[in-house]
């Protein structure tokens, strides 16, 4: 039977268009979407359990996002050529598309949710990840699952001062916008992004441009739904409430609560305030209610708890920790403080501190990216780890989280566009969270700027980031900047900020709150500003500018280009040459061509500059050419009957014959007479002898010609008869008669 598709076309207005097709593929699934633009063809499916599991009381959303291989016509890496576990670049789309669905769930569905997304067909001018969250939602709209509105997501890029909705890779490198947008047709979700140090102001416009098209967008799922069929929402096993226990609960806690978070007091001091107010209510409660209401009990004092602190805020200004809403917390700063790093710093921002160190190396230990849409390499990286000591915690450590991969690419996004293109080093920035108690990864960025100054790494600027938060009830609101890990939960808006003095270089907001207006997010974003400025303030403080040399123990880098005709003798059979340099110098020495002029670039690496002064000189031995007419100074390194073997002291290796009748004006009958082993002196260059076509050079042209010396006349090879003049031609004519004996 042939299934019956339907379809919806996306203008996005410069002749490219995204179609939506379901009705096809995957029918078992409770949603099924194939999302088309170019030749990239994504599958969305998801499915929603019908019944929560006993005891959750959280939405179990997995959302996963895997690029196929086949889809480009390619074999995976490895043994198995099969697909493994997800790359850093699939687990940041993972995180976007999650980002903006979770919140459009209700708050009580606890049923077991699985968004799977496909990427069954590539386009290398078409970006996939720009695709995953209209992807997803669409096969949203086409269930029953519970879910408030459909969203979408887009990239929009700045390009040559116009705003570009999903360009294409190619396109991204004249960007100087490139970010990833997701909101409802109502409302802006999420931003996360890179700019080239662009305004708050260009920011929002960026904003305001991918939302119009992903109004577009929204109407196009609408539309899909309607003409599959819309299903009535599933009925599902809401939580018990209780209004007359929720007005027990905070009538009893809210002050004692407000009181607590005005005091101002330290994470765990306050923490334990709270705690014992939470036995307080629990108190008041026989064992059969605590037994029967004791989910209850807890949500209704959270909620109470989060309604005192959002209230504080926004009626007196004050905060958790006793600040005001626009101050930031105590900074101390460290560099050099690890001996055996390239480079190390600690930055601390009240209780919040990483450690950040950097590690220098060639472009051999550049970061390799292999993936059916992209081929290339980092030569500059950021890892970000976030143990559980750093927020009190035991718990085991299973791998590198999802969360851990995001914040240290945001980090990365921040640092990489301030590292100089003249960088001759592949630099890695690895930054260990030793305390938490809100936004580690802006302290990443701060720590990873000083220790890449520490390191001697050439900055343009350094860099600085801030957490923001927002509180509001509608008709007020409050921007709080440096938010705690508490305020990061109550508020209603999270972004993060990073920046020099002149501009953004990377972002990443949720925002939670419907309608937010873009006045709001401007004034936000420039009280970010100036909690960024402060905060660099302290950076240079401590370190203003890069050390001018690497560290003595840090290796130097010197890069040196080739013609490409000597990589091979550099090189030497079965990498000889270059395998005893290495040992001989201790240096790494690594050779890429160039893929435009195809000349050879060579990198090297070492600590003693004696050894990278060795590996030049061979370089500059190999690249030697003599001058028609100058003078080099010589050794002599054999000694044979006709001459002597010498090699340019300026460039060793390189040996030429200095002809027995070039040592001296006098007519010399032995070698020796004139020259020894080791002798060392002065030569000059005539070109190629004509006659042996070989390098000839001439001691005696640089000594006084004797008084009365007579220079014997050259041999004349056109003389008379004499054996030089015999040939067939001259034979008599008796011979050229003569006829041939018969064979025996």
């Amino acid at each position: 039977m042939i299934p019956k598709v339907f379809k919806q076309i996306i203008d996005l207005g410069d002749g490219r268009t995204i179609s939506l097709e379901t009705g096809k593929l995957a029918k078992q699934a409770h949603g099924s979407v194939v999302v088309q633009m170019g030749d990239a063809m994504l599958l969305c499916t998801v499915v929603s359990n019908y019944h929560a599991s006993p005891g959750v009381d959280f939405l179990p959303l997995t959302v996963d996002y895997r690029e196929k291989f086949a889809a480009a016509g390619r074999y995976p890496g490895g043994f198995f050529k099969r697909e493994a576990r997800p790359s850093d670049a699939e687990v940041l789309t993972m995180r976007l598309v999650d980002r903006v669905l979770r919140p459009l769930f209700p708050k009580d569905y606890h049923a077991e949710t699985q968004v799977m997304i496909q990427l069954m067909s590539s386009d290398e001018n078409v970006m996939p990840d720009a695709l995953a969250g209209l992807a997803a939602s669409a096969a949203i709209q086409l269930t029953d699952f519970p879910f408030e509105m459909p969203i979408s997501e887009v990239r929009v890029a700045r390009i040559n001062g116009e705003f570009v909705i999903n360009p294409s890779r190619t396109q991204l490198e004249d960007a100087d916008i490139d970010m990833m947008v997701g909101a409802s047709a109502d409302s802006v979700m999420m931003v996360e992004g890179e700019m080239d140090e662009c305004s708050e102001e260009e920011m929002a416009e960026a904003i305001k441009f991918a939302h119009e098209a992903i109004k577009i967008q929204c109407a196009a799922q609408v539309a899909l739904a309607e003409a599959f069929g819309k299903k009535e929402t599933r009925e599902y096993e809401t939580e018990a409430n209780d209004e007359e226990l929720a007005k027990i609960i905070s009538d009893f806690v809210y002050q004692k609560v407000y009181d607590i978070a005005k005091a101002g007091s330290a994470k765990h001091e306050r923490s334990a305030a709270f705690a014992a107010i939470k036995d307080e209510v629990k108190a008041t409660f026989t064992e059969e209610e605590l037994k029967e209401k004791s989910a209850l009990i807890s949500k209704y004092y959270s909620k109470a708890e989060k309604s005192a602190i959002r209230n504080l805020t926004l009626n007196e200004g004050l905060r958790l920790d006793g600040r005001k809403t626009d101050e930031i917390r105590p900074i101390w700063c460290e560099v050099d403080y690890l001996p055996s790093t390239h480079g190390s710093a600690i930055f601390t921002r009240g209780e919040t501190q990483a450690l950040a160190t950097v590690t220098l190396g060639t472009s051999r230990e550049a970061n390799k990216i292999d993936m059916p849409t992209y081929q290339g390499e980092e030569t500059f990286y950021l890892h970000y780890n976030f143990p559980p000591f750093c927020t009190g915690e035991a718990r085991p450590l299973r791998g590198t989280s999802r969360r851990e991969v995001g914040h240290g690419n945001l980090a990365q996004r921040a640092l990489k566009g301030m590292i100089s293109k003249d960088c001759p080093y592949t630099v890695r920035v690895v930054s260990e969270v030793l305390e938490s108690n809100g936004s580690s990864s802006m302290a990443t960025v701060c720590a990873g700027t000083m220790a890449l100054m520490d390191a001697g790494v050439e900055m343009k600027k350094p860099v600085s980031g801030i957490a923001m938060g927002l509180i509001s009830d509608g008709d007020r609101y409050a921007v709080l900047s440096d938010i705690l890990g508490d305020e990061d939960h109550l508020g209603d808006m999270d972004f993060k900020v990073t920046g020099t003095a002149d501009g953004i270089t990377a972002c990443q907001m949720d925002i939670k709150i419907k309608g937010l207006s873009y006045e709001i997010l401007v004034s936000a974003l420039k009280q970010a500003r100036e909690g960024r400025l402060h905060i660099l303030g302290k950076i240079t403080d401590t370190i203003a500018k890069p050390n001018a040399d690497v560290k003595a123990h840090a290796p130097k880098m010197v890069t040196k280009t080739i013609p490409n005709e000597f990589i091979g003798a550099l090189i030497g059979p079965g990498g000889k040459v270059i395998q005893e340099l290495q040992k001989e110098t201790g240096c790494t020495i690594v050779i890429n061509e160039d893929p435009i002029t195809t000349e050879g670039i060579v990198e090297i690496l070492g600590t003693n500059q004696a050894g990278i002064d060795a590996v030049l000189a061979k370089i500059d031995s190999l690249l030697f050419k003599p001058a028609v007419g100058s003078i080099y100074e010589v050794k002599v390194i054999k000694m044979l009957d006709f001459g002597a073997v010498v090699e340019y002291t300026a460039a060793p290796g390189n040996e030429v014959l200095l002809h027995i009748s070039e040592l001296a004006w006098e007519r010399t009958d032995n070698v020796t007479d004139i020259v020894n082993m080791g002798d060392v002196f002065d030569v000059k260059y005539f070109g190629k002898d004509p006659k042996t076509r070989k390098d000839k050079v001439s001691r005696k042209a640089l000594l006084p010609k004797p008084e009365g010396f007579v220079e014997r006349p050259p041999r004349d090879d056109n003389r008379s008869g004499g054996r030089d003049n015999r040939g067939r031609d001259n034979r008599s004519g008796g011979d050229r008669d003569r006829k041939p004996r018969p064979r025996d």
